[in-house]
C-alpha cells in the first residue's frame, strides 16, 4: 500500500504553475514514493546512484537531453551543475511540471535553486508522516502518546511494520557515515553523535550554545557549524522566539526540538514505550510531538507559518500562531488531567497583548474537550481544527 500523503493536492496545484517542482525532507520521509507516484510517468533518475552521478556531473547537457519531457532527479543536489542547464532547458520549453527535484540537503539545494531556478520552481517540503496521515491510512491510536512518541513518524517504520528502533538506528548511521562524510567532512563521528545525544537532552530549552561547548568541550563556531548542519539536513527544528519589544527581559533564542520525536527517544535511549512513560523529558517529547505536527499542517498545504513561542523572565508560553496583527497562544501539557495553573500563562500572556491575543487554546494528553472561560481545551489532534 502505497500511503496517501496530504502534501499531494498542493504538488498537483502547483505543478499547473511551475516548470519545476522541488521538494525537499529528511531522508526517508517519503520524497521519492511521493513523487513516483504523482508523476508516474516520468523517467527517475537517482543521483545517489554512483554511475548516474558522474555521468551528470561530467557531461550535464547529454545527460539531460535524455530526458525530453523531463524526469524525476532524486537527489539532486549531489550534481550542482545540473541547475543551470536545467533552467536554460525550461526557459526554452516552457513546459509545466518538466523536472521534478527532490533532496534531503537543505542548504546545497536551497542555494542552487535560489541562484539558477528563482521563479520557476514551487518549493515544498515534506516531513516524515503526520497524525493525520498515520489515522487515516494506518488507524493508529493518536492517543497512545506513549507509543507515538517512542516509534516517531517515518513512513519506513509502519510501512515494513519494523521495530522502530531497528530502522531510527540505521537511520542515524546512514546520516553519519555518508551525509555527514560528504557534507561537512567530519572526521570525529562519535563525537558527532554524542553531540546529537546531547541535543536530544535539551529538547524543548531555549538554544545555549555556550553551555553545549563546555559539555561537549569543542569550540563555540563548531557548535554553531554543527547546529546548522542538523537544521539545514531536517534533523533539528529551531523553534523561534516572539519578540514584539515589550521590555529587556524577552528571550530571543530559538528552542530545540527535533523533526522526528522517535529520533529524539533513540538518541535518549530509550528502548520501549513504557519507557516514554516515566521518563524525565516526557513533557518536552510530547511538547516536540505537538509543534511539529503543527508544522506538518502546515507545510502539507504549502504554507510558511509564522509560529513561535513566548518567554519572558516571569512567563512562557510554548506556542504561538501569529496570522496578520492576531496572536494565537498554545499551551501544551502532556498530563492527562487538567490543573488550573496550565493556564497561568496563557492568561499573562493576554494582558500583555489584550487587543491581539486571540483564541487561547490549551493542549494537554486526554481525549476531552472543553470550551472554559479562561481557554480552549483540547488535545494535538483536536488542535488542527483549532487552527483552521
Amino acid at each position: 500500500m502505497v500511503a496517501k500523503r496530504d502534501l499531494e493536492a498542493h504538488i498537483k496545484m502547483i505543478s499547473k504553475i511551475y516548470e519545476v517542482i522541488t521538494i525537499t525532507g529528511p531522508r526517508q520521509s517519503g520524497k521519492t514514493t511521493l513523487v513516483k507516484k504523482i508523476f508516474k510517468n516520468k523517467p527517475y533518475v537517482n543521483l545517489e546512484n554512483l554511475k548516474e552521478r558522474e555521468f551528470a556531473s561530467s557531461d550535464p547537457e547529454r545527460f539531460l537531453a535524455r530526458f525530453k519531457d523531463g524526469a524525476i532527479l532524486d537527489e539532486v543536489q549531489r550534481v550542482p551543475e545540473l541547475f543551470s542547464y536545467i533552467q536554460v532547458i525550461v526557459d526554452e520549453t516552457k513546459q509545466k511540471s518538466m523536472f521534478i527535484l527532490t533532496g534531503s540537503q537543505n542548504f546545497t539545494l536551497l542555494e542552487q535553486v535560489t541562484q539558477s531556478l528563482a521563479g520557476r520552481t514551487g518549493l515544498v517540503k515534506l516531513l516524515p508522516f503526520s497524525c493525520n496521515e498515520l489515522k487515516r491510512e494506518y488507524d493508529i491510536n493518536l492517543f497512545d502518546i506513549d507509543k507515538l512518541i517512542f516509534t516517531g513518524f517515518y513512513p519506513k517504520i509502519y510501512d515494513e511494520t519494523c521495530e522502530p528502533q531497528i530502522i531510527l538506528d540505521d537511520y542515524i548511521q546512514t546520516y553519519l557515515e555518508r551525509d555527514l562524510r560528504d557534507w561537512a567532512q567530519i572526521k570525529d563521528l562519535n563525537l558527532f553523535r554524542k553531540f546529537m545525544k546531547m541535543c536530544a537532552t535539551r529538547i524543548g530549552e531555549t538554544l545555549n550554545m555556550n553551555n553545549i561547548s563546555a559539555d561537549l568541550g569543542v569550540s563555540q563556531p563548531t557548535v554553531k557549524a554543527w547546529i546548522n548542519l542538523l537544521e539545514m539536513s531536517y534533523v533539528i527544528y529551531l523553534h523561534p522566539a516572539y519578540n514584539a519589544n515589550i521590555n529587556k527581559q524577552v528571550v530571543k533564542a530559538p528552542k530545540l526540538y527535533f523533526y522526528d520525536v522517535g529520533l529524539a527517544s533513540l538518541l535518549l535511549d530509550i528502548r520501549s514505550a513504557k519507557q516514554v512513560s516515566n521518563h524525565a523529558l516526557r513533557g518536552s517529547l510530547y511538547e516536540n510531538l505537538v509543534i511539529i505536527d503543527v508544522l506538518k499542517y502546515f507545510y502539507n498545504q504549502g504554507i510558511r507559518p509564522s509560529i513561535y513561542y513566548y518567554r519572558d523572565k516571569r512567563k512562557e508560553v510554548d506556542l504561538i500562531y501569529k496570522e496578520a496583527e492576531y496572536l494565537m497562544p498554545i499551551e501544551i501539557k502532556s498530563a492527562e488531567t487538567l490543573n488550573n495553573d496550565f493556564f497561568d500563562s496563557l492568561n499573562y500572556f493576554e494582558k500583555l497583548f489584550p487587543n491581539n491575543c486571540v483564541n487561547k487554546t490549551l493542549v494537554y494528553a486526554s481525549k476531552q474537550e472543553q470550551d472554559r472561560s479562561q481557554a480552549f481545551v483540547t488535545n494535538h489532534v483536536g488542535l488542527l481544527k483549532r487552527l483552521n
